[in-house]
């Protein structure tokens, strides 16, 4: 049990810090980012939205406020398909037969996207009516 300890503790010293740590995320950000772009069709489609979106909410939000409601709303689209690929992708490696808790899982995710998209119609529709 100590050694095993010890492992870790050694594992954690030896992990980058600082600016470096900083810029391996964002290299990790970034290969992800490509990555969904590259793979999956419903974050291109999302990502057009976005580029209609984000423009808009800034144009038709009144103040601050507002533009920030109307463009994270938007965002927390991309950000939670992100999520639901990156589900897909785990639940595809562990293994591609049929099984009820893979599908339930990829289900889960695909309801979070509807859900976040959910909330842009809500989030827009009670800025823009108001």
């Amino acid at each position: 049990m100590e050694s095993r300890l010890t492992d870790n503790l050694m594992e954690e010293r030896n992990k980058p810090v600082g600016l470096k740590r900083v810029l391996l995320a964002a290299g990790h950000s970034w290969r992800g980012l490509a990555g969904t772009f590259k793979h999956e069709a419903a974050f291109r489609q999302e990502l057009a939205l976005a580029g209609v979106l984000v423009p808009l909410g800034i144009w038709l939000g009144h103040t601050g406020m507002e533009r920030a409601l109307l463009v994270s709303s938007v965002l927390l689209v991309l950000i939670v398909e992100i999520v639901n690929s990156g589900i897909e992708a785990v639940v595809d490696r562990v293994g591609l037969e049929r099984h009820d808790l893979s599908g339930l899982a990829k289900d889960m995710g695909s309801a979070a996207v509807f859900m976040a998209l959910l909330n842009v119609l809500v989030v827009w529709g009670l800025v823009l009516l108001q």
